[in-house]
């Protein structure tokens, strides 16, 4: 496992104290991710596309919203947001929510394409829905969507596209964000995208199928590392109390974002507070991997909001806003600027997800260079990835 990596203590302020007056034990010590100099060296000039990369990498437009996917009919959502791959024979899948209301089509798309990385196909897997944010896979082979919205669900689909979508009421009803599977241990982890927002998770009756299980919500002081513990919510439907409410002393997060569990870590982000949280699941423990008000100079990485993992380690974590970059944490704790993309200020970098092998990253820019959820475009870049 990666803790002597990623699991850092960070004390600020009182957190000392909010365990007890002592440093909690076991932790790996290290200082927050500092900036320097990235594995893949310096940006180069913005591309045709507008995005800058190292030296090494191109990029592609796979898809715009309100027009047909390149090779097929099938029209590409609005407001593309979370998204995931899954391997699908020699070829593989890209998913990605909508985050729009219903009636403008909200669920999730997907596209297929095959082991050259040709679009084979797209088609709509959710329909229905409101605000899909972001969402999570499965050891299953599922997509998980999450809506964002007050008392919202949890969708089950199925990126094949042959299963209908199943609602999930047992993973709580509240502003969902984004969802983590941890196979490790038997839990889904959740993020809720309030400013006195709380992180869940959720042990199914049996692993594998959703209908049914326990909800959880992590019980901490105020500090940013140590020890949790975890308590359940009595009412996962959150009505007539909802659910951040129902446990006294729940830890408040403000305004939960992407969530990523890997070799024994769950990491998830906090957007109200810049911050990139570690939970390590073998001693149910939390700290700090970065939080940009304790680096040293300028904060490369502002506005943090989706996330996810390569091969090799490191975590990319997507900006609302910023400067749109996507930035990476390497596990020698230095944080650096992966992309950029220019002209595109009133955006946001949504759906970090790499292809099965490891050689592509798809995700969109939400709002594209129009600042309407009508004009974002999804992408995918190729290059010498580490692994």
């Amino acid at each position: 496992m990666e803790r002597r990596t990623f699991l850092r203590t960070a004390v600020i302020g009182g957190s000392a104290a909010a365990f007890g007056g002592t440093l909690w034990r076991g932790a790996a010590f290290a200082d927050p991710a500092q900036p320097g100099a990235g594995p893949y060296g310096a940006l180069q000039a913005a591309n045709g596309n507008g995005i800058l990369l190292p030296s090494g990498f191109t990029s592609r437009i796979v898809a715009r919203s309100g027009q047909a996917v390149p090779g097929t009919s099938y029209t590409w959502h609005s407001a593309p947001d979370g998204g995931a791959t899954y391997a699908d024979g020699s070829g593989w899948i890209y998913v990605s929510n909508a985050e729009v209301s219903s009636g403008s089509g909200g669920g999730a798309s997907a596209v297929r394409f095959n082991s050259s990385g040709t679009v084979t196909s797209a088609y709509r897997i959710l329909s229905g829905t409101n605000n899909n944010c972001a969402g999570g896979s499965t050891p299953w082979k599922t997509w998980l969507s999450c809506e964002e919205v007050s008392r919202g669900f949890v969708y089950e689909t199925d990126p094949w596209g042959v299963n209908a979508a199943v609602q999930r009421p047992a993973l709580g009803r509240f502003k969902h964000e984004a969802a983590a599977a941890d196979p490790d241990h038997g839990y889904v982890y959740l993020t809720e995208d309030e400013t006195d927002g709380r992180f869940y998770r959720f042990r199914p009756t049996t692993w594998g199928n959703l209908s049914s299980g326990t909800l959880q919500v992590l019980v901490a002081g105020s500090g940013t590392s140590g020890p949790v513990t975890w308590a359940t919510v009595p009412d996962p439907d959150g009505s007539p109390t909802l659910t951040r409410y129902q446990v006294s002393g729940a830890k408040v997060f403000n305004g939960g974002e992407g969530c990523f569990y890997a070799a024994g870590t769950c990491w998830f982000t906090t957007k109200g507070d810049n911050r990139v949280w570690a939970y390590d699941a073998n001693t149910s423990s939390i700290s700090l991997a970065y939080h940009d008000s304790l680096v040293t100079g300028g904060a490369p990485l502002t506005g943090v909001d989706n996330v996810t993992r390569s091969a090799s380690g490191d975590l990319y974590v997507a900006e609302d806003g910023g400067n749109m970059e996507i930035c990476l944490i390497t596990p020698d704790d230095t944080v650096a600027p992966f992309l950029r993309i220019s002209g595109q200020s009133g955006s946001e970098i949504t759906g970090p997800a790499f292809s099965p092998d490891g050689t592509r990253l798809y995700f969109s820019s939400q709002r594209g260079t129009s600042g309407s959820s009508s004009g974002g475009i999804t992408y995918e870049v190729t290059g010498p990835f580490r692994r």
